[in-house]
């Protein structure tokens, strides 16, 4: 049986305060706010190599510290609970069921940064989350754990819940904090707009998802040896795998980092519905290359995905089986960041109508050879080049598509119709 920290099933179900106060709950922060050494606390993240627990994986410790050591001495942190990458439940998980870990994170957070206030950027679809989230705060405020004079401290944690909008782009951190000064959710550029030095407000700002704060407390609890007992090397710790698409048993799994992709599909999520054979594996979302068969035996880390050129980003692993039109299934994917493009960008905005609009023709039964031709320059010419990763994601998709699966787009053109859907 896989050790559980996040998922604790004493802790999971409830929002109660008193069930987490007597799991070790708060005790992390009171061990911070006595021994009152932000630097010590950053040292310990920094031993326990926590990497954030969604898109690169950047070290949690180095961008704490960036904040904390600025000169200017405003700073913000703000929690990235906006979750819109589709086959991604995990954050929503936690809010859910266990909301106190990721309130004793941001009281740890604020105080080890120095931030003047706190904010939880949360998906407006998410009203019940919300909800939850506002009862635990509250419970924290009436027994010390946040407000003014935290535990008699003297330190004072502000922490405020910001609705967001229920859009894609909103989840990348500057889009975030656009939309929190009330503007439009739209990526600015990097630099100079790196949130550790120009955020909210302009001010040095840390943001972290939901899984990355609520790892805290248990760190600084148990200590960063403990962590790095489990995962590997570069990639130490648990993280949460949301399973979905054509397996048995999709859910939200909490397992090392590491695990093989294999034993993920099939000790965890049951193996493939019906006994088929498998297809493909989004390990980290659609914005991520998929795996094939042969590559099952990988180790799920942001190391060894990058290795293999996809990404584990927040872990959404989406399967498919040998039932799927790849045509069809990157066509949708496709028409996903068509709609969640912000339409800042020339070459996001027409990039991803024009694909879709190709791959629409060609599932259609539509198609031409040359267009083909067309999708590899255009994901070519695209890539890359927009303020976000949606163009980037899109292309990468179609590429993908195109060099594992080329006889299904080619049969598609040649027989004018999709040859894997029965015709009745």
């Amino acid at each position: 049986m896989t050790q559980q920290i996040l998922l604790n099933s004493s802790a999971t179900g409830t929002v109660d305060i008193h069930a987490y106060r007597k799991e070790g709950g708060y005790q992390a922060l009171e061990k911070v706010l006595r021994q009152n050494k932000p630097l010590e606390v950053i040292e310990e993240i920094k031993r326990s190599g926590l990497r954030g627990r969604g898109g690169a994986g950047f070290p949690t410790g180095r961008k704490w510290e960036m904040v904390a050591t600025h000169r200017e001495s405003e700073r913000y942190l703000v929690c990235n609970a906006g979750e819109h990458e589709p086959g991604t439940y995990k954050d929503r998980h936690l809010l859910r069921h266990n909301p106190h870990q990721l309130l004793e994170g941001i009281a740890i957070g604020a105080f080890t940064i120095g931030a003047k206030e706190s904010f939880i950027f949360m998906n407006g679809a998410f009203s019940e989350e919300i909800d939850l989230v506002q009862r635990a705060m509250d419970d924290a405020r009436r027994h010390g754990f946040l407000g003014s004079n935290v535990l008699g401290a003297g330190f004072t944690c502000d922490v405020r819940i910001f609705i967001g909008p229920d859009t894609y782009v909103a989840g990348e951190e500057t889009a975030l904090l656009e939309a929190m000064q009330g503007r439009e959710a739209k990526p600015k550029h990097k630099p100079p707009f790196y949130p550790t030095v120009h955020g909210l407000y302009g001010k040095p700002t840390v943001v972290n998802n939901v899984e990355t704060l609520a790892n805290i407390p248990h760190i600084l609890f148990h200590g960063s040896e403990w962590f790095r007992s489990f995962g590997t090397r570069t990639c130490p710790g648990m993280m949460l795998f949301s399973i979905s698409g054509d397996v048995n048993r999709p859910g939200v799994y909490e397992l090392p980092l590491g695990i093989p992709l294999r034993k993920l599909i099939d000790d965890y999520g049951g193996g493939i519905k019906e006994g088929r054979a498998l297809k493909a594996v989004y390990p980290g979302g659609p914005s991520q290359a998929f795996l094939m068969p042969k590559d099952l035996d990988v180790p799920m880390d942001f190391d060894s995905l990058k290795a293999v050129g996809s990404g584990l980003g927040s872990a959404g692993v989406i399967v498919l089986d040998d039932t799927r039109c790849m045509v069809e299934q990157t066509m949708k994917f496709c028409n996903f960041f068509k709609d969640e493009s912000c339409g800042q960008c020339p070459p996001c905005k027409m990039g991803t109508r024009y694909l879709h609009q190709i791959l629409e023709k060609i599932e259609a039964g539509c198609g031409k050879p040359e267009d083909l031709q067309t999708l590899q320059q255009l994901s070519g010419f695209v890539k890359g080049r927009g303020d976000c990763t949606v163009i980037t994601a899109a292309a990468v998709a179609v590429e993908c598509s195109l060099r594992h699966f080329p006889d299904e787009f080619e049969s598609h053109i040649k027989e004018h119709r999709c040859t894997m859907k029965v015709v009745s």
